[in-house]
This record gives C-alpha cells, structure tokens and sequence, in this order.
C-alpha cells in the first residue's frame, strides 16, 4: 500500500511509519511548512501541508491507498489557558477538515482514511464499562474529540472508509505518559493520584502501531474503535505495578487537590478523569493484543 502519515514525527507515528516500511508498504511523510504558498521538494516521499492557513500540496493525496492522520498539539503540554485550548482544538479539526475536503473532491480518493481520536471523548464516567456506541461526554476534551471525528464526515461521505481509532494512554518508555513517570517512581517518589479509584485505559506503543495497522488493512473495521487494551486498570493498580516493576514503593499519593491547585483544568481532566474503556470492536474482530495485561506490559517495557 501507498500510504500518507500526518504526525509522523510524533511516538506513534514514527513508530507506525517505520512499520509499515519494514513491511514493504510505501509511506509518504506529510511535512508542515512555514509557508502557505508551495515550496522546494521537500525530499524522498514526502509532501509540504499547512492546515492553518488551508495549505495542502496540489499532489499530496494522488495516487494513494490510505492517510492516517495523527497531527495534534500534545495536550499535556502547557496548562489550558483560553489561548492554548483553542491550539489544542485547532491542532486537530483545522488538519482533519482540510484532508476530508481534499479527499471528498479527488475522483479517485484513497480508500481508507484513519483518523485519530482519544478516550477522552467519553468523558469522566466512573466505573462505566465503556464501548464505542456510549455517548460523547461534557468536558473540553470530549467536545474536542466529538468535533475531531465529525471534521473526517466529508470524506465517509465520499465514499471513503473512515476509522477512528480512540487512544488510551500510549505506553513506552520514549515519551507520552510513561517516560514522564519514570523519574520520580525511579526515584520512590510516586504513587496513585487521588483516592487511585479512577480508571486508566491504556495501551502500549507496540500494539497501538498493531492497531492501525489492522484499520488500515482489515475492510470490517469502520468508525470509532476503542485503541486500548482489554485490560483497563486503576490509578492505584497502575502504581503498583509500575513501582513493583522498578522495585520502588508506591506510597506517595498526589491528592486531587494539588492536582486541581497545580494544573487546572488540565489536571481535572487528565489526571482524574476515569474512563474504563473496553476494545469491543477489536475484540470482535478477533484483534490480537501483544500486551493485554499491565504488570507484564511494563516488565517488558522496562526489561532492558
């Protein structure tokens, strides 16, 4: 296959990217520019875009099997002020729009599109088992997602098959939320947040690469598909097991309002939030899962 990644200097997409490759499929790297107007060639199999200011290179999309689009700002990267949240939001709708217009006015568009989402369209919803049909939830997050998935309709409208894969907490420990605890649970420093009662949907980097790969290949696969683990855990699980993993205690809990006090907003949905995500349309596809339990996906994270 002939496939476009957005995001693709990102953990998950890199990772993607050089799966695909070593599988013999073609991927072509989409590039953001400085620029609106087009520019030099920008190397190998690549394409310039811009979704701010609408800019999306003539030839991006020809003669493609499929565009899996992972852009988005990091939304634990600075706390929510009114400006940063409109970043966050624009990061992801503005790029996502700007592909599913392009695509719904190519005679021949590619066949598949994969575009991201999180869990965090569900909301904080306790101790709910969640699957793919449950109701988008209130928060800024759920809302951001909500319109995220809706931005990708012009292209299912053309015809195109649409998958969102809806990410848990990707694990590993290069980046995202992983490589963030290492230092101070390293340290004996950590511990649950809050009472530890919330639930945590994750998944490592490896089977979130599997995960789309199956989107991109497997026809049945349509719409949003829970990308986490059939295992979700506690707060208090999950610092158990990263502790005991590094042969630290876990006894420091981070109260909910120091979280609160801290991070704002951010910390209230990110940190507390609880959200019991379950693969259920993996599952019925028959998705095998490399790392479905948490004790021995960490041992194996951090074995080397």
């Amino acid at each position: 296959m002939r496939i476009a990644i957005t995001g693709s200097s990102g953990l998950i997409g890199a990772a993607l990217a050089a799966r695909l490759e070593a599988s013999g499929h073609r991927v072509r790297r989409m590039l953001r520019t400085g620029r609106a107007e087009e520019v030099g060639d920008p190397g190998g199999d690549a394409a310039w875009w811009n979704p701010g200011k609408g800019y999306l290179d003539a030839k991006a999309l020809e003669g493609l099997d499929a565009v899996v689009n992972l852009a988005g700002r990091p939304v634990a990267g600075h706390r929510w002020s009114a400006a940063e949240k409109a970043r966050i939001r624009d990061s992801r709708i503005t790029g996502t729009r700007l592909l599913a217009a392009r695509m719904a006015e190519m005679a021949r568009p590619p066949s598949v599109f994969v575009s991201a989402s999180a869990v965090g369209y569900y909301g904080s919803r306790g101790d709910l088992p969640l699957e793919e049909g449950e109701t988008p939830g209130s928060d800024f997050l759920a809302a951001v997602c909500r319109d995220w998935e809706a931005a990708a309709a012009p292209a299912a409208k053309a015809g195109v098959r649409v998958v969102h894969p809806r990410f848990g907490a990707v694990l590993d420990p290069g980046g995202g939320m992983l490589a963030r605890l290492l230092p101070p649970f390293r340290l004996g420093l950590g511990g649950p947040i809050a009472d530890g009662t919330a639930w945590l949907s994750w998944i490592t980097l490896e089977d979130a690469v599997g995960v789309l790969t199956a989107a991109l290949l497997k026809d049945r696969l349509s719409g949003p598909v829970n990308t986490v683990a059939p295992e979700p855990v506690t707060n208090r699980e999950f610092a158990r097991a990263l502790a005991a993993t590094l042969r630290r205690p876990a006894v420091l809990p981070l109260p909910a309002a120091a979280v609160r006090l801290l991070f704002g907003e951010m910390g209230t949905t990110l940190l507390l939030a609880s959200q019991r995500c379950l693969p259920a349309k993996l599952t019925r596809a028959g998705h095998p899962f490399k790392h479905p339990e948490i004790t021995a996906a960490l041992r194996e994270l951090l074995s080397s």
